[in-house]
């Protein structure tokens, strides 16, 4: 829901850029504010299918409290990335890699279940309160910028 409510929110940014340049349809020669709004909004929107699907399989396969912390902070970091390329294009920088760092670790909670399902099955080693600790403690280490 909160991603829908982010898209939109960029969408309107979109639309209000548009109107403000006075111009028919998307192409705009000459406005670089509505560029960069423009490409922002479908920067966000390119990085969301991949976010959910990192999201979906940590919470399913490791653990959902840290997932879902880590969602919550890819959405505020998306917000920093486009507000950040409104501004000047070094802006977004932080915010960029602030969410290349969420995905990543939304990226190692999805195989860390993964080898602990294939742990169960071979083995019948079960580590996933271990696993559910761990990211758990590194969760609020996404916080460092």
């Amino acid at each position: 829901i909160l991603c829908v409510f982010l898209t939109a929110f960029f969408a309107s940014k979109v639309e209000h850029e548009s109107k403000h340049c006075n111009g028919k349809g998307f192409q705009r020669p000459g406005s670089s504010a509505f560029d960069r709004v423009y490409t922002a909004n479908q920067n966000c929107g390119h990085t969301y299918p991949t976010f959910l699907a990192m999201l979906w399989c940590a919470g399913l396969l490791c653990s959902q409290a840290p997932a879902a912390f880590a969602g919550l902070m890819y959405l505020f970091v998306r917000q920093k990335y486009f507000v950040g390329y409104l501004g000047e294009r070094t802006q977004s920088t932080p915010g960029y890699l602030f969410g290349k760092r969420i995905i990543l670790f939304l990226f190692l909670m999805s195989v860390a279940g993964i080898l602990n399902y294939y742990l169960i099955f071979f083995f019948g080693s079960d580590f996933e309160m271990h696993i559910k600790t761990i990211t758990s403690a590194i969760s609020p280490l996404l916080l460092i910028p």
